[in-house]
């Protein structure tokens, strides 16, 4: 991908991608970022250690890709080509690294053993100059071994100026060899091997996640061209095709059904369970099942912009968006560790240099506190909680737009409803139909609908349709619309006109109106034309959007969960608007707000209350959205705007998925501050008993490195289990 940025001190700007298999923690990334940014012509460095991928900005006058490659091959990582990035998949207990840590294993293992045979203990270590015995011979092995894992890194490292976690455990393999410590020369080098290869297992369990969504779209499409099935790669279809699908079969683009008809599972999109009847007219998603019926879908985008394309997209995206615990975290790790390596040095400096301290007791202890300076555990805390959250969202149909975006969620007090789309469904009905003169209810709404039956209008659609099955249709003639009004038309050869009460210059004082405008409900009058052209009204209706029967239930739910304050922002009359948040239980409702309003009451109530979730349709609502802290978007399969402005989208339009989002939030958070705390705990705890000699070598790696990489790993990804 090329082109221009803009920048007076550059040319055109080109971007390369590449996939590094090694790059499994935030850590490998910074000294991967450090040390390419020193290079002339790198513009820019981002990347992902969970899904590995790099992504370089680079002026193509001063730099190409290819010496970009090996520049990070030369830091010891190892680099695909970009052709080959997105194919690659990699299997972490199978690796080379795995196969040498497992060699590594065996040879501490089979040492230990010979210890125990030959001197009746394994504690006591070699500790001294003297020649070392076979038992040394297999630890000095299994060191060599194990750290033949993070040896092309350190050095690479070491090139780049770059003091890393890998220079850090290599110069305690190296500083325990010296002083005859090859058990814990062994151990550290086993251990770090183990430490780093559950990163690479938390990240490829994280990877997975997101893989997992795009395997729901098929790899082969049949596509009716001439008349003629054909099987075609999914990838390959385009805008216009005519798709077949059948029972079972998943669903390879988003489009319009044109045959068929079948009930469809759009789980995997929207999350809702319940399989939705789809039939001539319909929209269906890429990745949806087709149940037991067979359909025929025209093609609305081409195979890379459906909206499970998009979500996928938005979600590697997400990788990158660091949320406040993370870059708190890489400024945290940035200063602990040169500190705690500093904290080292003169730990070894001081008690032998001024005290005159045994040299080898005191290197020993400096080489612990190395160890402990190294922040895996750390750094991969945050990054592996929040991919494990994101994707767990997305199976259940909310796509969250990064770590900063789950964060915030989770420090919400006050939501913010629209109402039209979201607490309603958006679509008027007819709920009152109020005989006048001498027609019954029936005949009046049968009348306005035959009116009404050539018109496009949103009311007049939800005539017709509450009329549907209630009999013959009458014959209509002359028909005639006025804009903004209403309609007229010769119903059965009388003449008839359907509209608003202003049609009739008696109308307000019916006291139906009035009643029906107390209840928030919108009149229209049906009208008879007499013989001398007077009108004489034969009936009202009254219409409404109706309120989600879950609206007020979800309200109250997130009020339990620790929401304070619940706020209706609309567009309709203060009767309409205050009777849905009556309805629901709202705390407020302002009404008449025109878009630009929202946003005013949207930062007024950021001012009054801190932080602000907005939840709208992601179309009007746009604006208010982008201003919350947290926008959102309901519905937002069928809206591109929704998905594009908001900050999480509710991909179907389900209100009862907000509790479950604001749950995940707040037990995200919950889980961050945990591993960042453990993290640093261990890691403090550690370093306070190295000097006192309560903490070993292998303590160092087993507890603070190892230990504490497992512990994070595995309460980052119990946030994959969250349920609704």
């Amino acid at each position: 991908m090329a082109g221009p940025t803009g920048l007076s001190d550059v040319g055109p700007v080109t971007r390369v991608e590449f996939r590094v298999e090694d790059m499994d923690c935030a850590s490998c990334l910074d000294t991967i970022r450090r040390s390419l940014e020193k290079r002339p012509g790198i513009i820019c460095v981002e990347g992902s250690p969970i899904s590995r991928r790099l992504e370089i900005d680079y002026d193509p006058a001063t730099v190409d890709a290819e010496a970009i490659r090996r520049e990070v091959s030369d830091l010891g990582y190892r680099v695909l080509a970009p052709s080959t990035a997105t194919e690659s998949t990699i299997k972490i207990w199978s690796s080379r690294r795995a196969l040498r840590a497992y060699l590594a294993g065996t040879l501490l293992f089979v040492g230990l053993v010979l210890r125990l045979a030959l001197h009746g203990t394994i504690v006591d270590s070699h500790g001294g100059p003297a020649w070392p015995g076979l038992e040394d011979l297999l630890f000095v092995a299994a060191a060599i071994v194990g750290a033949s894992n993070f040896l092309p890194r350190a050095i690479g490292a070491l090139r780049g100026r770059v003091l890393d976690m890998h220079v850090l455990m290599l110069l305690a393999v190296i500083g325990a060899t010296v002083i005859g410590e090859y058990m814990e020369a062994a151990a550290i080098a086993f251990l770090f091997s183990v430490a780093e290869l559950l990163e690479g297992f938390a990240s490829e369990r994280a990877e997975a996640s997101v893989r997992s969504l795009m395997e729901l779209s098929p790899d082969v499409a049949r596509v009716r061209r001439d008349g003629v099935e054909v099987a075609v790669r999914a990838a390959d279809v385009e805008s216009g095709d005519l798709v077949v699908v059948r029972p079972g079969e998943r669903i390879p683009v988003d489009g319009r059904v044109v045959e068929g008809h079948s009930a469809v599972n759009e789980a995997p999109i929207t999350g809702e369970a319940m399989p939705a009847d789809k039939t001539q007219g319909d929209h269906v998603y890429a990745g949806s099942i087709v149940h037991e019926g067979f359909l025929v879908v025209e093609s609305e985008r081409d195979a890379g912009d459906t909206t499970l394309a998009r979500m996928i997209r938005l979600i590697e995206d997400a990788e990158r968006r660091r949320s406040p615990s993370e870059r708190f975290v890489e400024r945290f790790a940035r200063y602990y560790t040169p500190a705690v390596t500093i904290g080292a040095v003169l730990l070894v400096a001081v008690p032998v240099l001024l005290l005159g301290q045994p040299f080898d007791t005191w290197l020993l202890r400096g080489l612990t506190l190395l160890v402990i300076a190294c922040p895996c555990a750390l750094v991969i805390s945050t990054p592996v909680s929040v991919v494990s959250a994101v994707t767990s969202a997305a199976r259940h149909g909310v796509l969250i737009k990064g770590g900063a975006s789950l964060e915030r969620m989770a420090e919400v007090r006050v939501v913010a409803f629209d109402k039209t789309g979201t607490l309603t469904h958006g679509r008027a009905e007819v709920t009152d139909v109020i005989p006048i003169a001498e027609l019954e209810a029936d005949d009046v709404l049968a009348v306005a609908a035959a009116v009404e039956a050539r018109s496009e209008h949103p009311i007049a659609r939800a005539i017709v349709r509450a009329a549907a099955g209630a009999g013959e249709p009458y014959e209509v003639e002359d028909f005639e619309s006025f804009p903004g009004q209403g309609a007229r038309a010769r119903v059965e050869g009388v003449v008839h006109i359907v509209g608003r009460p202003s049609l009739h210059a008696d109308a307000d004082s019916l006291p139906q109106l009035a009643e029906l405008a107390s209840q928030g409900k919108t009149p229209v009058v049906v009208l008879r034309e007499t013989d001398d052209a007077s009108r004489q009204i034969v009936g009202i209706l009254g219409l409404t959007d109706p309120l989600r029967p879950a609206a007020r239930s979800v309200i109250t739910r997130l009020r339990e969960m620790g929401i304070q304050r619940v706020v209706v922002l609309s567009g309709d009359l203060k009767q309409a608007a205050e009777e849905a948040g009556r309805e629901v239980g709202a705390d407020d409702v302002w009404s008449r707000l025109e878009p630009a309003a929202k946003v005013d009451a949207v930062e007024r109530l950021e001012y009054e209350t801190g932080r602000v979730a907005m939840v709208g349709d992601g179309v009007n609502d746009a604006p208010a959205l982008a201003a919350a802290s947290v926008g959102i978007a309901m519905g937002a399969a069928a809206s591109d705007a929704a998905l594009e402005t908001a900050d999480i989208a509710v991909m179907g339009d389900d209100l009862e998925r907000l509790p479950y989002l604001y749950s995940l939030a707040q037990r995200s958070r919950r889980v961050i501050r945990q591993n960042i705390a453990a993290a640093i705990l261990v890691k403090m705890v550690l370093a306070v008993g190295v000097p006192l000699g309560w903490v070993s070598l292998i303590v160092a790696v087993l507890v603070g490195d190892m230990g504490a990489s497992l512990v994070v790993t595995a309460n980052a990804l119990r946030l994959a289990r969250v349920r609704e």
